[in-house]
C-alpha cells in the first residue's frame, strides 16, 4: 500500500507529516527544528542536534543509547544541520526496521518515537548543563567538518561565491557558524538555546516508510503539548537581493586546479509558479550530461574539467560551478555566459529540451526509491505554495513547460557574482 503525504497540526508551530509506503522494509522518523539563520546563534544552534542525539536521562551515555538501538534490530539515530534558504534546519532522525518484519512482535516505530522524545526533551543535564565530554567532542567534530569543507576547494569556492553574493543576508552565513564562533562557544549557553529550540522553533515531524503513523503522532503530540509552547519563531526566506553591477572577486591559494563559480540572479523563487521553468532551464543549461555547458564548454571546447549548473529555488539563484586551468579562466567564463545567451535567444532544439525534461523526470521518479530522498523532497517544499506536491506531480508540470516559458525565464537572468579561486603562480588570461 502506498499513500500520498498526510499533514496535520500537533500544536502551535508543530506540523506532523507522514508518508506510508509498504514497499520499504524500513521506516524513518525525523524531527526538524527551523530557526532564522543568524550570526550570533548559528554555532550554538548547530551543535545542539549532535549533542542531543548522544544521550538522554533514560540512556545517560552514548554506550547505553547505542546498546538500546542495537536491541531494536540495529536501529540508528542521526543528527544534521543544513540551510534551507535563510533558515537553519536542525534535525534528529531515527531509522529502523519496519514493524511487520520484527521477530517477536515488538513495535519498533513506537519505541523509536519514544526514544526520540527522550533525547529531545529530556537530555542528561548535570547541574543544568550538558555533559562536558559530549560538548567538547561535538564541538571538535563540527570544527573538523568546517576544516574539511575548507580543504575541499570545490565546496569552498561555491560557498565563498554564495557568501559574497548574499553578503548581509542570512544565506551568506555558514550553517554551522564560523570556526572562531565554535572555538569561543561556552557550554553554559547551550541549555538556554535548547530550551528556546523546543519551545519556540517551528518544527516539522516527518514519518516515512512502512509503519503506522498514529502511535508516533500521539507520542509527539503528548510531548509537545506538555511543553506549553507559546509564540513560534517566524521563519521565512527571501530571494537574493539585487545588485547594481556584477561583483568580480578573485582569491589566490595554493591550488592545483582553479575554480570558477558564477552566481546569477533569476528574480524567481518559491512560491512563484514559474519556478518549474527555471528548474528546467538549469537542466538544459548545465544540469545534465546532455546540457549545453557539458557538451560545449567541457566536451567540445575542453575549457573545464567539470562544468555544471544548479538552481536554488528558495533564493532564486542559478549557480555555475567549474574547475578550470588558470590560463583558460577568461575564455571559460565568456563561453559559460555565451551558452546562457543562446538559451535567452531561444537557440535550442526541441530535442535538447525534451532530453532535459527526460533527465529531470527520471530524477524525480527515482526519489521514491529512497526514504531519505523522499524526506529531502518534502523538506525543500515546506516554503512552497503546494507543500504536499509529489515528485510525480512535479514530473507532469515539468513535461508541460514550453520552450517559450524557458526562453522567457532565461531572459530574466543576470550575472551577479563571479568568483575565481586561482593558484599563486601566474594570473589568469
Amino acid at each position: 500500500m502506498t499513500t500520498e503525504m498526510e499533514q496535520r497540526s500537533v500544536c502551535n508551530g508543530v506540523t506532523f507529516r507522514s508518508y506510508r509506503d509498504s514497499r520499504f522494509k524500513t521506516m524513518r522518523i525525523s524531527v526538524h527544528f527551523l530557526l532564522p539563520l543568524e550570526k550570533d546563534r548559528a554555532a550554538v544552534n548547530a551543535i545542539l542536534p549532535f549533542l542531543l542525539r548522544r544521550a538522554s536521562r533514560k540512556y545517560p551515555d552514548y554506550t547505553k543509547l547505542n546498546e538500546h538501538l542495537e536491541q531494536l534490530y540495529g536501529a540508528s539515530l542521526d543528527a544534521d544541520v543544513q540551510k534551507l534558504g535563510d533558515v537553519q534546519l536542525l534535525s534528529v532522525t531515527a531509522s529502523g526496521l519496519a514493524d511487520r518484519y520484527v521477530l517477536n512482535g515488538e513495535c519498533v516505530s513506537a519505541e523509536l518515537s519514544r526514544l526520540l522524545c527522550s533525547v529531545l526533551f529530556d537530555p542528561p543535564l548535570r547541574d543544568g548543563l550538558f555533559p562536558e565530554d559530549g560538548f567538547l567532542q561535538e564541538r571538535r567534530q563540527l570544527m573538523e567538518t568546517l576544516d574539511a569543507e575548507f580543504n575541499d576547494k570545490q565546496v569552498y569556492a561555491y560557498r565563498r561565491c554564495m557568501e559574497i553574493m548574499c553578503a548581509g543576508e542570512p544565506y551568506g552565513l555558514s550553517r554551522c557558524g564560523t570556526k572562531k564562533d565554535l572555538e569561543h562557544l561556552e557550554r553554559c549557553s547551550l541549555t538556554k538555546a535548547w530550551e528556546y529550540l523546543i519551545h519556540s522553533a517551528r518544527t516539522e515531524i516527518m514519518v516515512f516508510g512502512d509503519c503506522d503513523p498514529e502511535p508516533i503522532y500521539r507520542e509527539f503530540s503528548a510531548a509537545f503539548r506538555s511543553l506549553g509552547r507559546g509564540k513560534t519563531e517566524l521563519c521565512s526566506t527571501l530571494p537574493v537581493a539585487p545588485r547594481e553591477k556584477t561583483n568580480d572577486v578573485t582569491e589566490k591559494m595554493d591550488v592545483a586546479q582553479s575554480k570558477l563559480v558564477l552566481g546569477f540572479r533569476t528574480g524567481c523563487a518559491e512560491p512563484e509558479k514559474e519556478v518549474s521553468a527555471y528548474r528546467l532551464l538549469s537542466a538544459l543549461y548545465g544540469g545534465s550530461p546532455n546540457s549545453k555547458l557539458f557538451l560545449n564548454v567541457r566536451e567540445k571546447m575542453s575549457l573545464c574539467y567539470y562544468c555544471g549548473s544548479g538552481y536554488n529555488s528558495l533564493k532564486g539563484i542559478l549557480a555555475v560551478q567549474s574547475g578550470v586551468e588558470q590560463k583558460n579562466m577568461k575564455k571559460a567564463r565568456g563561453e559559460i555566459v555565451r551558452q546562457l545567451e543562446e538559451i535567452q535567444m531561444g537557440n535550442f532544439t526541441e530535442e535538447e529540451l525534451d532530453t532535459a525534461k527526460r533527465s529531470m523526470c527520471n530524477g524525480y521518479r527515482s526519489i521514491s526509491d529512497s526514504l531519505e530522498a523522499v524526506e529531502g523532497w518534502y523538506l525543500t517544499r515546506i516554503f512552497s505554495s503546494d507543500s504536499a506536491r509529489t515528485p510525480e506531480q512535479e514530473t507532469r508540470i515539468i513535461q508541460a513547460v514550453t520552450r517559450e516559458e524557458v526562453t522567457a525565464a532565461a531572459q530574466n537572468i543576470v550575472l551577479d557574482t563571479a568568483y575565481q579561486l586561482t593558484g599563486n603562480e601566474v594570473d589568469a588570461e
